[in-house]
């Protein structure tokens, strides 16, 4: 009996080796598992630290590159304004000197807008200085006076109607209030009521518009 408690034993050993040996294999393996799943998450680890580290690069060149570009469109856009800027002022001071310019114009226009018409009456000043100094001479002619004074106020009444002055002589017309200022009334046979019959100062109008009306006398009915 003791010799089969021996060969019981002698058996059981191996068989407990065996066990031994498989759950030191089995625990090798699931060690080795481990560090192999350590290993790939450590190179999965690393692989999505590069792939973002790559993300970042990327996109730091995208915002350097979209930084340059607005720089330059800065800068395009910058140009553009000084350009306008400039065009502007240029403009301004081409219209402030049309201004200034027309200003100038307009002032020599008025100051001068007679120039034509006094260079005009020179010659009939002339004329009456000199038909002044002939009615000086004790033995001048009247005749030749009363000739020179008619041709002198023809002067006067051409230079007048050169530059639209026209004169009026209404005897014998209606009387006009709007061209006209009565200054008597007196009857008058064979004469129509209301009818100018003396004209004590002629009027004159300017190219159309009254400058003075004439002054008259009107006849009015005989009571």
């Amino acid at each position: 009996m003791s010799e089969q408690q021996g060969d019981t034993k002698a058996a059981a050993q191996p068989n407990a080796d065996m066990d031994a040996s498989t759950d030191n294999q089995t625990e090798s393996g699931a060690e080795s598992k481990a560090t192999v799943d350590g290993i790939e998450s450590t190179i999965e680890a690393s692989a999505d630290a590069s792939m973002a580290e790559a993300g970042v690069e990327q996109a730091e060149v995208q915002a350097e590159r979209s930084a340059e570009e607005l720089a330059k469109l800065l800068a395009a856009a910058q140009q553009k304004a000084d350009e306008h800027q400039d065009q502007m002022m240029r403009a301004h001071a081409d219209l402030e000197n049309l201004k200034r310019r027309h200003a100038q114009d307009l002032e020599k226009a008025h100051k001068y807008a007679l120039d034509k018409f006094v260079n005009e009456l020179l010659s009939v000043c002339d004329s009456l200085e000199l038909g002044y100094a002939a009615s000086q001479d004790a033995s001048a002619d009247v005749a030749k006076l009363r000739e020179g004074t008619e041709l002198t106020l023809k002067m006067l009444s051409d230079v007048m109607q050169k530059f639209g002055v026209e004169q009026h002589d209404p005897k014998g017309e209606i009387f006009n209030p709007e061209l006209h200022q009565a200054m008597s009334m007196q009857p008058r046979d064979g004469v129509e009521p209301n009818t100018v019959i003396e004209v004590m100062q002629k009027g004159y109008s300017l190219n159309g518009r009254l400058i003075r009306p004439a002054m008259v006398m009107v006849s009015q009915a005989v009571s």
